[in-house]
């Protein structure tokens, strides 16, 4: 027996484009903070973390498109333009990357990941209702992003070290 299809809201239009504009910010926001950090002990994770976040991405569009939702593209943009702007935050140096912009950002990737997390638990919940949801597949994305914060706390705690007791790089 198929599960009842329900209908594409304004509201979950609203939810789900803000969280794609947010996956935009946090793609560009990773793909920075790998950029910034090549040749150190933090690219392995950030190389492996930014291929997970563009899956989850693609994932989020896919879901966009499976539940009819029309896509805003200003919204899209907008998460682009935000991270650009976000590089002109003051840290400790006037000009080039810190180990402070490094603990930063990874601050941010954690909000967003967590904010993914929600995404895909209030989605996982409509999946008994919802036949186009697949309660496997958000269980999968659900396990995914908990696994990202738990290594993002890991590396957050390291980064934090470097930026807030040494003096140098």
């Amino acid at each position: 027996m198929r599960r009842p299809t329900i209908l594409s809201s304004d509201r979950l239009t609203i939810y789900l484009n803000d969280h794609l504009a947010g996956a935009a910010f946090g793609g560009e926001l990773v793909r920075r903070a790998l950029s910034e950090n090549h040749g150190t002990d933090f690219a392995p994770f950030l190389r492996e973390l930014a291929a997970e976040i563009e899956q989850d991405r693609r994932s989020a569009e896919a879901l966009r498109v499976r539940l009819a939702v029309p896509r805003d593209r200003v919204k899209a943009t907008g998460g682009w333009l935000a991270e650009k702007a976000g590089r002109l935050k003051l840290n400790d140096r006037f000009r080039g990357y810190s180990p402070l912009s490094r603990l930063l950002e990874l601050e941010a990737l954690a909000g967003g990941i967590q904010a993914k997390l929600s995404l895909w638990r209030s989605l996982r919940q409509l999946a008994a209702v919802d036949g186009r949801l697949q309660a496997a597949e958000l269980d999968d994305l659900i396990a995914r992003a908990e696994s990202q914060l738990d290594r993002l706390a890991t590396t957050h705690a390291r980064a934090g070290r470097l930026a807030l007791t040494s003096s140098s790089g």
